[in-house]
């Protein structure tokens, strides 16, 4: 499995990352192909190498040649949708533009369609989205994790005026993900670059991995204090057969003296602050009370600050915490069309193999109450839609 680490000592941006992709040997010429085939004119794009405190790698510039209309949400996604791009590269897309989307609006305080995207909806934002998805399609990258961001403190100058640092939609974005000080007053991290960490990647350490190649995707910027790339690590982990594997933290304790109402909230506190999963166990415990076994599966950089919830929010006054590798099976999530409208499902593969896709609860929910249909056949429809869909035997 070929894994890419974003290593983000001076922050991410579209741009940058579009640049590393290119430094990692994506070839500018199908990039600009794949790119040409959107329905934006008016942009030009330019590949260049350069250099920030010494260090070389690749500066990717959109440049405008007239002005672009700000664009919803809709408008985007229906761009996107209609495009003739690979599945995965259009459903991701897609996602990340929905993510900007859902944190504009909720700073914002509009409903999601009335969202206009200004800077972000820019036809930059756009290639730089749709490239950044290209390239890690193109490059057959399986996974992506990130190193915590740096968050910087100041004002800068946006459409709405002058917005504090980090900007609001950024600390929207970046909801359940570890960040750190930056120590800086420039915007290190964008909309558009927090957007695309926070879909494509899993936040933490350095995964084991042997490196294969390393490239540096610069950003406009010149920085007194460090220098303004996006270095990326590229590797294949050791695992075997085309499983994926990680690093997790096991947080335990038992409990025996808790209200349930309080448990039952606790787990979705825990799920909403970042835990990967949360579970209850019945047991048996000293002076024969019946009591409970709460696990919780955390990313490693949010294994203390989710500890520290457990304690606050329990009777329990100890936890357990110790590291675990993990092997999983890579997963992705596309829209597929339905005879009762489009759902998402899940699909699962081992390396490049696809083994099965499996609807998705929420979007069959709502195809339930859409169309007056039992939850059971919607499921039924879904996956069979699933399986045309992707070549599967249904």
């Amino acid at each position: 499995m070929t894994t890419l680490y974003l290593d983000t000592f001076a922050g991410i941006s579209g741009d940058m990352c579009l640049g590393l992709l290119v430094d990692l040997g994506l070839d500018p010429a199908g990039l600009e192909a794949a790119l040409r085939a959107l329905p934006v004119a008016g942009w030009q794009l330019e590949v260049r190498a350069e250099r920030r405190h010494g260090l070389g790698g690749t500066r990717v510039a959109v440049h405008c040649e007239q002005p672009q209309p700000h664009r919803t949400w809709r408008d985007i996604d229906a761009l996107l949708a209609a495009a003739p791009l690979a599945p995965v590269v259009s459903d991701r897309a897609r996602r990340i533009f929905r993510r900007l989307g859902e944190a504009e609006a909720h700073v914002h305080r509009v409903p999601l369609e009335e969202v206009h995207f200004h800077e972000v909806g820019a036809v930059d934002a756009i290639v730089d989205i749709v490239g950044t998805c290209f390239g890690l399609h193109a490059l057959g990258i399986d996974a992506v994790a990130c190193a915590p961001l740096p968050l910087s403190q100041g004002v800068i100058r946006g459409s709405h005026g002058a917005l504090p640092l980090p900007a609001p939609a950024v600390l929207e974005l970046l909801r359940g993900a570890p960040v750190r000080a930056a120590g800086s007053d420039f915007e290190l991290v964008t909309p558009t670059g927090a957007a695309i960490a926070a879909e494509i990647a899993t936040f933490g350490p350095l995964p084991a991995m042997t490196v294969t190649r390393t490239g540096y995707g610069v950003g406009g910027r010149d920085l007194a204090d460090r220098p303004n790339l996006l270095r990326g690590i590229l590797g294949r982990d050791g695992a075997a057969d085309g499983l994926q594997h990680d690093t997790v933290t096991v947080i335990e304790t038992h409990i025996d003296d808790s209200l349930p109402e309080i448990l039952g909230t606790l787990l979705e506190r825990l799920l909403a602050a970042g835990a990967l999963d949360a579970a209850f166990t019945p047991r048996q415990m000293k002076k024969n009370r019946p009591g409970t076994t709460l696990t919780v599966l955390a990313p490693p950089a949010l294994a203390d600050t989710l500890a520290r919830l457990v304690l606050r929010e329990s009777s329990a006054i100890g936890v357990r915490l110790y590291d675990t590798r993990r092997l999983k099976l890579r997963r992705e999530i596309r829209t597929v069309d339905t005879p009762l409208g489009p759902a998402e499902v899940k699909l699962v593969f081992e390396g490049a193999t696809l083994l099965r896709a499996s609807p998705e609860h929420a979007a069959c929910v709502a195809l339930a109450a859409s169309s007056g249909k039992p939850l059971g056949e919607v499921y039924r429809l879904v996956t069979a839609a699933a399986a045309r869909a992707c070549g599967l035997d249904p």
